[in-house]
């Protein structure tokens, strides 16, 4: 089994996963939400000092499986430096301590590697990852042939949602919450900019729409009456509706070009139903078996690292102690 460790952001998780079987034995995940609501965002030293409180916690319930390990798995990149460091930290002592190899394992191969948690990996594919952090197309051939083809200019899907909600006082993480006032809002009431829709790239772009509800929401501030309850709602319900449409439209781009066999969405915002559910009518469209995660898996999770981990041990890839470290981007568009 290979034990794997998953402290990127704000959630602590180990999993334990079967080699031969791609078998999920152990999963378990400690959530920071709660801590950083108050903030509006995650705030990467108080992340640091609740890993410390939570990975040992966790920890203690793997002990039974220590004898069956073969290696330790642990994400370092990319992600907050000072959370990947308590993951790093434990992955060290436990491949000393217990005299195992250790895998170094790249986060965004994670969120792909999720698809298949407990299942045969499926390759190549197209993928949209969605998350706090990035919006990529990746073109997954093999697990260590992974090219991004576009990304965003600025700010990530994820993130705008989270921006959105902090303006409109609604807390964090802002995708839940959007998606939920949402569902009680006239998506048609206020015309927000859909970004880059006369570019003919293949690329994203999330700060003039964000700026473009900032606006609106002055606007409101500044009236006799105020932002009622009923326009966060249409507010929520505008911007769901404007954010995926930019999705759509580049990818609508994309299957011009040519159309994949496979395609996936993956990452936590990749949990938004909205998007899904046009995901399904364009892969519908043109044929395409269209590949989602299991919601549970969506976010951050030591599991979706295991996968990864185990594809990674039948290739002998493993790191030494002195030359793993943590890195809070990915360098170049090929993953190595």
């Amino acid at each position: 089994m290979i034990l794997s460790i998953e402290s990127s952001c704000d959630d602590s998780s180990l999993a334990v996963t079967h080699i031969e079987t791609n078998e999920l034995i152990y999963h378990k995940k400690i959530s920071q939400e709660l801590q950083h609501s108050v903030y509006g965002g995650v705030v990467p030293e108080l992340a640091a000092r609740l890993h410390i409180e939570a990975l040992p916690k966790i920890l203690e319930e793997c002990k039974e499986y220590f004898p069956k390990l073969k290696a330790i798995a642990v994400t370092n990149a990319p992600g907050l430096s000072v959370t990947l460091t308590e993951g790093v930290t434990m992955a060290k002592a436990l491949a000393i301590s217990l005299n195992l190899p250790l895998i170094a394992v790249n986060h965004l191969k994670g969120h792909i590697y999720s698809l298949f948690i407990e299942k045969d990996e499926v390759l190549p594919m197209t993928v949209l990852l969605v998350s706090g952090g990035h919006t990529q197309i990746i073109e997954a051939n093999g697990l260590n042939d992974m090219r991004v083809i576009a990304s965003t200019m600025d700010d990530s899907f994820g993130e705008s949602f989270d921006k959105v909600s902090k303006m409109l006082g609604l807390g964090y993480p802002g995708g839940p919450v959007v998606q939920e006032y949402g569902l009680k809002g006239d998506e048609n009431r206020f015309d927000f900019p859909v970004p880059l829709r006369q570019s003919p790239k293949i690329e994203f772009s999330y700060s003039g729409l964000k700026n473009a509800v900032r606006l609106e929401i002055e606007k409101l501030e500044n009236s006799e009456a105020g932002v009622t309850l009923q326009d966060k709602y249409d507010i929520c319900a505008s911007f769901q509706k404007t954010a995926v449409l930019h999705i759509m439209q580049k990818l609508k781009k994309l299957f011009k070009q040519k159309v994949p066999k496979n395609f996936a969405i993956v990452g936590g915002a990749s949990a938004n139903i909205h998007l899904r559910s046009q995901l399904e009518e364009l892969c519908k469209k043109h044929n395409t078996s269209l590949y989602l995660s299991e919601l549970k898996y969506c976010s951050d999770n030591a599991a979706m690292i295991g996968r990864v981990a185990v594809e990674q041990y039948k290739q002998n890839d493993f790191i030494s102690i002195d030359e793993i470290d943590v890195q809070t981007r990915i360098k170049g568009l090929i993953w190595a």
